[in-house]
């Protein structure tokens, strides 16, 4: 490349191409003289497109060469190579050619809601300042976790953080790993105390962390404030709540950490199922976690959020691909019962000794607040107790009773074993920051041992009032009188209910609050005729592991039917093979009841679901809940099931376990009771309706259009889906070439036995490449199948091996893909083209600039300048055979060739792909941004004169004690603030054109203008695709595209791809090309082949199913496949 003109400095301008300034030529991008005439300054762009500045003076003028190319163009690339390198670029471009790619590369099928969510909703906004408010049960996890992973496939994402409520970072960790393959670690106290002088959020990129756990700690804090993330997630972020007070604003420690993350995140996603309580300040001042300049000021009314802030479906406006409701419906019932005269009595006496303590209880509150929570707390978990079973009470009172008097020999000991961390209860109830195993373990601890006991007489007064209370319980659980069981068991019994049409035992759910319960329940159920070996438990005692084992057992074994679960099966488990639940122990939460209910009404659940609520109406927090279901059944026909939706809410100012306790200390009170009676009326008639009318605020709602683009998105990414066929061969085919070796298994898997080093290094990827992996596979589908050993499972775009191989063979094969290859097009009406693979990227208006959107060409241009989009086509074309090569090299000398070179190639990019690109993405970017500039352009007219006019004392409603100076200074600071924020925005609003890169090209040759003949695939006659075509809508398709492939789409939405073959006179081999089979074969039973075969009374027509299945695809270069007619003709039936 030394040849060429030489080039004076202020001769060089953008688009020229310049030897001598790196050590390869490089293209010019800008060109400027910011420091005077001797000194230019160019920004350059090599062939491998990475940009840099560069200063050039006269020093360096004499090395200056203008070129004509950036190499050699004349096509004697090696067909092999190049294929290999061109097939890597496309898969490296893997979220670009299959837009769905998470959806290809994980195991799962999402939803029309999910589809839109992620695809239409999430991704096109660059940065994404997004709340994700789709009702409890949608799939905001999947949602969430399909925008994560398209964000890393197309290279947009390395470092992302997840915050959730404590007791919720298990399950994400799963959901992320099992449905995506992306593994987050969970931030532990280990992790950070192991990373002193270093910080652990730079360490773990891809990082789960409990809310609270970041909130309480300033050391914490101080490190996540010098961290940076691409993407922040907050799950449950209406915790992140705050309340504006005068126009300021009055932050809670976990509002101030929601703040925090969206300073250090370029793209923030808050996801909850509540965004709105009822107050409208607390809702602007949570939108403003999105955009403080946009939701927060002082004359801000009533805020509607954009489209580009915030979507929001309901359950009953969720739908299936096929139209159906996602959903079915939930009905609730309340199972009342009295108690016997011996379960009076122990109720009463207990009741006694707890409102007794809490007196005492009270009395230490002034001088010890803490210590009186705790011994609070401890009373209301015997109370619940008391509620939920004689046998729970009874191992409850006997450990309370050994405890205390534990604690006259060794008072201290009660103390410190009862040393909480802040935050651990809440009001009556464990902070639910907490799993359930640390919920369940406090309860037992705090309920054994907290007492408001200040003296030794008061302590041995208490173990006496206990003595004579453990007696009492035994009684009654040794006399088997247990009324509450009595109704569980009529319901078990009760075979209209627990019994299908075919007899089939149903599986039911019952659930309790207390491990005691659990296991006198399992024993009790399983001593029931035919229910021996039916029965399982979760609770917070079992790891994880084994929670999951449980849930299988019960899902999958016909024979399991009865699941005994705390709480600890709502967090995270999938429960929907049952459609029957009893909530035996009534939560004093609410937010229980709907997560409990959760379990088994959720996406998959194809029956009315049931539940029972059991209920004590003759004891005082039993005639409080009674009242309040009573109410909410009274309600269904008009609400259905969504009062438990926005039952946690209703009881947000009033507590419910407050009503609870109020009830047990002072139930006996008229006046309190009808207190109570009132305050549960005002709920269900006025606070539920009212929150359920708020909550479809804001509501968006899934049309037909958006089922029908769905569904097409669905289609699309199915048949054009990379992995596993592409990705396989080309993996097999490339590895060895790259210095690796692999080898297939007996049960279909791979060994990759050695990765070269070259590999190992050839990118800076997130993830450590091994030096080999065993029983790994590329078909997501055979994944969670493969257990061998150390299995890593599944390999495809995104997995650091693929990555650094496609990386290496990006490098390796380069100078073949710049030089061109000869390829050979077999079809009988193939003409000569110019095929050009090329990138192009659109950036904003920043220094250093963001990429808005990335977009790749696979296009061929004939001779008369027709250009059309052909996909991988070259994958359906073979390199030259000795002869043919000889006979296409006189060609390409020839005139009618001399202009197809690499340099036309980027000429077409430049004037056409550039434009189009430019043109389709500029006026919805434009318009995104348009919509934020007016929201401040508003408030910069209205805030800054709202502060001056309360510094000349003319506005009311400022907060008492703002000076005028102070105003003024406001004024100043929003003013400033927002005028930042409009040219920040300016910025963002500019779309940038990159200059676009030829990544490959070639020539294709048909194969008669080289000589060859008889090779060619058929083409079906229009005749032939009229018969294919009434055939299908004969049977109640929709045809939507008919050629050489028809494509039909099913009453129920599917769609499916018919490809028509007609034999020949001979009726010989049928010939099919490589990206044909490929397609059928990721179609599966979706996919015809049409057989058309001419006669004396016309043409006869047979339809063969998923023809490909047993053809293999592993040889990057076979090009296509032969099938005998008379084996198809055979396997053929009529159309179907």
């Amino acid at each position: 490349m030394a040849g060429g003109a030489r080039v004076k400095l202020e001769e060089i301008a953008p688009g020229m191409l310049v030897a001598g300034i790196l050590t390869e030529p490089a293209r010019i991008l800008t060109a400027g003289w910011p420091y005077g005439p001797e000194f230019l300054v160019v920004t350059v762009e090599d062939p491998r497109g990475t940009t840099q500045q560069s200063m050039l003076d006269r020093s360096k003028e004499s090395d200056l060469r203008e070129v004509s190319s950036l190499g050699p163009s004349r096509c004697d690339g090696d067909v092999r190579r190049w294929k290999m390198g061109t097939e890597a670029f496309r898969l490296q471009s893997s979220a670009l050619v299959d837009p769905m790619q998470a959806v290809s590369t994980s195991s799962l099928r999402p939803l029309p809601h999910q589809i839109k969510a992620v695809y239409e909703e999430m991704l096109p906004r660059t940065p994404l300042r997004f709340l994700l408010a789709d009702d409890p049960g949608a799939g905001k996890t999947i949602m969430c976790g399909l925008y994560v992973k398209e964000l890393m496939l197309r290279g947009d994402l390395e470092r992302c953080l997840v915050v959730a409520p404590g007791g919720l970072v298990g399950q994400w960790q799963d959901e992320l790993q099992e449905k995506f393959g992306l593994t987050f670690e969970i931030l532990t106290r280990e992790m950070m105390s192991g990373t002193v002088g270093q910080s652990v959020f730079e360490d773990h990129p891809l990082l789960l962390a409990r809310m609270d756990m970041l909130k309480r700690d300033d050391d914490v804090l101080e490190r996540l404030d010098a961290s940076s993330w691409d993407l922040v997630v907050v799950d449950e972020a209406h915790r992140m709540s705050a309340t504006i007070r005068g126009h300021q604003l009055d932050p809670t420690k976990r509002y101030e950490l929601g703040q925090r993350l969206g300073r250090i995140s370029r793209h923030l996603l808050l996801m909850t199922a509540t965004p709105h309580s009822g107050d409208p300040d607390k809702f602007r001042a949570f939108l403003g976690l999105l955009d403080e300049d946009r939701y927060l000021g002082a004359d801000r009314e009533a805020v509607v959020p954009g489209r580009d802030t915030m979507r929001r479906l309901l359950k009953e406006d969720l739908l299936t691909l096929e139209g159906r409701r996602l959903f079915p419906e939930r009905r609730a019932y309340t199972v009342g019962y009295g108690l016997s005269p011996a379960e009076t009595d122990l109720y009463e006496a207990v009741t006694e000794y707890v409102r007794q303590e809490m007196r005492m209880a009270d009395r230490i509150a002034d001088g010890d607040r803490k210590r009186a929570t705790n011994v609070g707390f401890a009373l209301t978990v015997l109370q619940r107790r008391l509620a939920s079973s004689p046998h729970a009470i009874l191992r409850s009172l006997e450990r309370r009773r050994a405890r205390l008097a534990g604690a006259l020999s060794a008072p201290a000991v009660l103390d410190s074993d009862l040393r909480l961390p802040p935050g651990s209860l809440g009001t009556h109830v464990v902070s639910d920051e907490r799993t359930s195993q640390e919920a369940e373990d406090l309860e037992t601890t705090v309920s054994a041992g907290a007492t408001a006991a200040m003296t030794r007489a008061e302590l041995e007064a208490e173990i006496a009032s206990l003595d004579e209370l453990v007696p009492i319980a035994r009684r009654v659980h040794e006399s088997g009188e247990d009324t509450k069981w009595k109704q569980l068991r009529s319901l078990l019994e009760d075979h209209s209910l627990t019994r299908g049409p075919d007899s089939a035992p149903r599986k039911i759910i019952v659930f309790t609050e207390h491990r005691d319960t659990l296991s006198y329940l399992a024993d009790r159920i399983r001593a029931l005729p035919g229910r021996t070996n039916g029965v399982v438990e979760i609770h917070g005692g079992l790891a994880h592991s084994q929670r999951r084992a449980v849930e299988r057992s019960f899902t999958r074994d016909p024979d399991v039917t009865v699941l005994v679960a705390t709480d600890a099966a709502g967090e995270g488990l999938n429960l929907q093979a049952a459609h029957l639940m009893v909530n035996y122990d009534l939560p004093w939460n609410p937010n229980r009841l709907e997560q409990r209910f959760g379990r088994i009404h959720r996406i998959g659940q194809d029956e009315v679901c049931h539940l029972w609520n059991l209920v004590a109406t003759d004891t005082r927090e039993g005639a409080v809940y009674e009242r309040l279901l009573t109410k909410m059944e009274a309600q269904r026909e008009a609400f259905q099931g969504k009062v438990y939706d926005v039952l946690g809410e209703a009881f947000e100012d009033d507590p419910l376990s407050e009503m609870l306790l109020k009830a047990i200390r002072y139930g006996d009170d008229p006046k309190v009771r009808a207190q109570l009676d009132a305050v549960i009326d005002e709920k269900a008639s006025e606070g539920i309706p009212e929150l359920i009318r708020e909550r479809a605020q804001f509501r968006a709602m899934l049309s037909s259009a958006d089922l029908e683009e769905a569904q097409h998105r669905v289609d699309t990414s199915v048949a054009d889906r990379l992995q596993p066929h592409h990705v396989a061969a080309w993996f097999e085919t490339t590895f060895s070439d790259l210095g690796g070796r692999v080898r297939t298994t007996s049960s279909g898997a791979y060994d990759v036995q050695l990765v070269p080093e070259e590999v190992r290094t050839a990118r800076d990827t997130s993830g450590v490449v091994r030096h080999r992996y065993k029983g790994v596979t590329f078909d997501p589908s055979r994944a969670a199948a493969i257990s061998t050993g150390d299995s890593l499972g599944l390999v495809g775009p995104g997995h650091p091996l693929l990555e650094s191989a496609l990386a290496e063979a990006r490098s390796r094969f380069r100078p073949d893909q710049e030089a061109g290859a000869v390829l050979v097009d077999d079809r009988d009406d193939a003409v000569p083209r110019l095929l050009i693979v090329a990138s192009h990227e659109l950036t904003d208006g920043h220094t250093p600039s963001h990429v808005l959107s990335r977009r790749v060409a696979f296009t061929e241009l004939t001779l008369d300048d027709d250009v059309r989009d052909v996909g991988a086509a070259y994958l359906d074309y073979r390199e030259t055979t000795e002869r043919e090569a000889a006979v296409a090299a006189d060609l390409l000398g020839s005139e009618r060739y001399a202009s197809w070179d690499l340099d036309a190639a980027r000429l077409w990019t430049v004037h056409n792909m550039v434009g189009d690109h430019a043109r389709t993405v500029t006026p919805v970017h434009e318009a995104r941004i348009r919509r934020a500039q007016m929201d401040l352009e508003q408030r910069l007219a209205t805030e800054p004169a709202y502060w001056r006019r309360a510094a000349d004392g003319v506005s009311s409603g400022v907060r008492k004690g703002v000076t005028p100076e102070t105003a003024r200074r406001r004024a100043e600071e929003v003013e400033r603030r927002l005028r930042h924020r409009l040219d920040s925005l300016a910025k963002d609003a500019r779309v940038v054109t990159r200059l676009p890169q030829v990544v490959s090209w070639a020539i294709v040759l048909p194969a008669r203008d080289l000589g060859t003949a008889g090779r060619g695939r058929a083409t079906p006659s229009s005749d032939v695709v009229t018969t294919i075509v009434e055939a299908e809508t004969s049977m109640g398709l929709a045809v939507e595209t008919a050629g050489a492939v028809v494509v039909s789409r099913r009453p129920d939405g599917l769609t499916r791809w018919v490809d028509v073959a007609v034999s020949d006179a001979t009726r010989g081999p049928v010939r099919f090309s490589r990206t044909q089979v490929v397609r059928g074969l990721n179609l599966g039973d979706r996919h015809r082949l049409a057989l058309a075969q001419p006669g004396d009374d016309g043409t006869e027509v047979r339809y063969v199913i998923d023809p490909f299945a047993r053809l293999r695809v592993n040889d990057l270069f076979a090009h296509d496949f032969e099938l005998p007619w008379s084996t198809l003709w055979r396997a053929g039936s009529e159309p179907s």
